[in-house]
């Protein structure tokens, strides 16, 4: 049952047929983990905070710095200097007091992703880094979590929901898109190409639906497709994926057999 405050907080999902009570409780109870609480993750971290979500989990190690504010709107001047899920939760928890917010102050790795993705229904990764990317996506296959992943470059975005776990259907994963991480220092950083935080918003924004779509079963998600959106063209583009029968973790012969081919 939904408070009275629920509700009135609520009330534009609740007249929604396709959500209604039934919805905003699956909404309610479910548990959100959210990696990388920068462009995509704030922005992602907000709308999910907003519309309800029971539990919301921010992974972060890192620190509010001044050139983040142009595009993670997550934190505010006052912020820089703290660590972001600190300022973070303290953030969403006035958006939404009724969100339980679980603050992770530290970097995923091989020995940690494990046990704190099996914490949590669905992940949504804003990481900004390839070996986080692969890191998420083989551990959410063998933890059997829904992976929504976002990224953003410049002027450019792409967007893709993973759950190759899921035999019933031939769905891809990460590794059937980029079979394995470029190698180091040759793909540009954010910091070295630049991004328009305005882009950087817009898929957080599409993440945090996906994220909603999924957990409160509404229409079609991206599983099995991947959108790519093009700021400066106002372009949106969705393509199908299929699974790469070679790949090296969801096909018939895997060679990655545990977390541990990460180091």
């Amino acid at each position: 049952m939904l408070s009275d405050d629920e509700l009135d907080r609520y009330a534009r999902h609740l007249v929604l047929r396709e959500v209604g009570g039934v919805g905003q409780a699956k909404i309610r109870g479910s548990r959100v983990l959210i990696v990388g609480a920068g462009g995509l993750g704030s922005p992602a971290a907000l709308y999910l905070a907003a519309a309800g979500i029971g539990t919301l989990g921010l992974v972060d190690d890192d620190a509010v710095s001044l050139s983040n504010l142009q595009r993670q709107i997550l934190f505010r001047t006052r912020d820089v200097g703290r660590g972001k899920v600190e300022a973070g939760a303290e953030a969403l928890k006035a958006l939404n007091p009724g969100v339980q917010i679980e603050s992770h102050a530290l970097r995923l790795t091989a020995a940690n992703a494990m046990e704190l993705i099996g914490r949590y229904d669905i992940v949504a990764d804003g990481s900004d880094n390839f070996a986080t990317r692969f890191l998420l996506n083989d551990a959410c296959f063998f933890a059997r979590k829904i992976l929504v992943s976002a990224a953003v470059t410049e002027f450019e975005g792409q967007l893709a929901t993973y759950k190759a776990f899921d035999r019933s259907h031939p769905w891809p994963c990460y590794r059937c898109l980029f079979p394995s991480p470029p190698p180091p220092g040759t793909v540009p950083s954010c910091s070295e190409t630049g991004v328009l935080g305005a882009a950087a918003g817009v898929m957080g924004s599409l993440q945090a639906l996906e994220v909603l779509k999924e957990v409160a079963g509404l229409g079609i998600g991206l599983a099995g497709k991947i959108l790519t959106y093009k700021a400066l063209s106002a372009e949106f583009r969705t393509a199908r994926l299929a699974p790469d029968p070679a790949c090296p973790l969801c096909g018939p012969a895997p060679t990655i057999h545990a977390l541990a081919a990460h180091g």
